[in-house]
């Protein structure tokens, strides 16, 4: 049962795998708090650097800088591609270093085409800018990733839902935040030029502190370094053998300090240290032996070797998420990046900066639509005995009913502003929460290469919303955006449905169930 309690309170701690069995997300002295803030609040300043642009360019970077409407749209889609990238490379870098360093190295070097965005004077730099700009939203994989390794199957998709969904809300902090900087710079005297610069100053800052902060004030994994995991597993693996099945395993301490020297990479004094953090914060739950054997023997991460990441790639699973999130996602993206304008063709009346703000309402959602897909994901799981076709299902009605109200706004093309925003904001709680449910789902799928799945999935979003983007630009030269709409709303529904038939998790997989 849930409790308000679960928010501040140290979790229940699984005593095979050390995930939490609760999310205490106001408790930043626990461990588990602490990883879960930096994992949402990194991936929120991330999405902001990342989108430092777009709430200036559309007017005072534009006409400082020269720049025609299709450059800029050329601006948008340069970014993408380089998140499309970085995201999948994230993937395979997080099995293989861990994604505690996969996500400040994402933000430390991201932090380089940032400081250096004020230098931007023409078309050609801007695009350069940000392309590399681009790699602060590959932060999405090990945020996702850091967050399955610390919080249990019973609350995971809650925990990846809402790092996410508070995440992706930068989205829209960054249409606030900028411009008020921008115009604090300019009650200073500034003009145009030197303030819109100077504006970078504050997400840069704010980046480099919380890299630095994932390095010196967290864990790779809930046992220790990432390189020691394969010993945790051995560890309760024996153990288990000794125990009967149901009672309690107590680890790390009594498991750690009884093991033989052979078998140990770690120092008294580091298994002494291990033990009084995670034994003074934490409390054991009970577990089965067999999840025991599933723990050691299918969901330890592996080191990803070129033979076994094609075998995931190409199986049906992933190329399930693939096709759901490069819609949830990608639909997400390719809409926020027209909205304001289509507001705008439909509504001449009112000016772009009221646009601006209705529009920002879609990202805004974020806040609880995400979270709910993920929420909605563990509920399911939970009343339906573990059930992982439950999961799957809700992940398909997302997409599905996405689809029937992206037809639904192309076909009807309100000219009633009321209307319109309530059709879109009606969409967009289906979209966004097909994005946290997706992620629900995906820690069972592969759970010994989880990195793999969450970047190719997380990739595939970012190439959804170029596919989207393009569909926008091109019908009738970018200004049809009913008819754009109600296309994608088609190809939600068949790409939804596509690979609806597959089982959840392949037949015969070990771990994730």
């Amino acid at each position: 049962m849930l409790r308000i309690s679960y928010l501040w309170r140290s979790p229940e701690i699984n005593p095979v795998n050390r995930k939490a069995q609760s999310i205490p997300v106001f408790n930043l002295v626990n461990i588990y708090g602490r990883v879960f803030f930096f994992s949402w609040f990194g991936f929120m300043v991330a999405f902001w650097a990342w989108y430092t642009f777009p709430p200036l360019i559309t007017h005072v970077i534009k006409a400082n800088l020269h720049l025609t409407p299709t450059q800029v749209a050329n601006s948008n889609i340069v970014s993408l591609v380089a998140t499309l990238l970085v995201r999948y490379l994230a993937g395979p870098l997080c099995d293989q270093f861990g994604p505690r360093y996969v996500f400040a190295g994402v933000l430390l070097v991201g932090a380089i085409p940032l400081g250096l965005a004020p230098l931007v004077h023409d078309a050609t730099s801007l695009y350069i800018s940000r392309f590399f700009l681009g790699i602060l939203g590959g932060s999405f994989v090990p945020c996702l990733v850091w967050c399955t390794g610390f919080f249990d199957k019973n609350v995971v998709g809650s925990a990846n839902a809402l790092a996410g969904g508070w995440g992706n809300a930068g989205g829209g902090i960054t249409y606030f935040i900028m411009p008020a900087v921008f115009d604090s710079f300019k009650a200073r005297g500034y003009s145009d030029g030197p303030a819109w610069r100077l504006t970078f100053i504050v997400p840069l800052i704010v980046v480099i502190f919380t890299g630095l902060g994932m390095i010196l004030l967290c864990p790779d994994t809930p046992t220790g370094k990432w390189s020691e995991r394969h010993l945790h597993a051995e560890q309760a693996l024996d153990a288990g053998a000794q125990k009967s099945t149901g009672v309690v395993v107590d680890v790390p301490g009594s498991i750690t300090a009884k093991q033989d020297s052979n078998t140990s990479k770690c120092s008294d004094s580091d298994l002494e240290k291990k033990a009084k953090e995670t034994s003074s914060l934490d409390h054991d739950a009970t577990i089965a032996q067999g999840e025991i054997f599933e723990y050691s023997q299918g969901e330890t991460i592996q080191k990803p070797t070129f033979a076994a990441a094609l075998k995931i790639l190409v199986s049906p699973q992933t190329l399930f998420h693939i096709l759901t999130y490069l819609c949830s996602f990608g639909g997400e993206l390719a809409i926020n990046s027209v909205l304001s304008a289509y507001y705008v063709k439909n509504f001449p009346h009112i000016n772009y900066a009221y646009a601006a703000n209705v529009a920002a309402i879609f990202g805004f959602l974020n806040f609880v639509t995400r979270p709910l897909g993920g929420f909605a994901s563990d509920y399911l799981y939970r009343v339906t005995g573990k059930s992982l076709w439950a999961k799957k299902i809700l992940i398909v009605v997302c997409g599905t009913l996405t689809g029937v109200f992206l037809i639904v706004i192309g076909q009807l093309d309100p000219h009633d502003l009321p209307t319109l925003l309530g059709l879109v904001s009606l969409m967009a709680i289906f979209l966004e929460a097909g994005n946290g449910a997706n992620f629900g789902l995906i820690p069972h799928v592969h759970p010994h290469a989880n990195g793999i799945v969450s970047g190719t999935t997380g990739a595939a979003g970012n190439l959804g919303g170029i596919i989207f983007s393009i569909i926008f630009r091109f019908m009738d030269n970018g200004t049809n955006y009913a008819k754009a709409f109600w296309v994608i709303g088609i190809l939600h529904i068949g790409l939804n449905l596509a690979l609806c038939w597959v089982p959840p998790i392949p037949r015969g997989q070990v771990g994730g169930r």
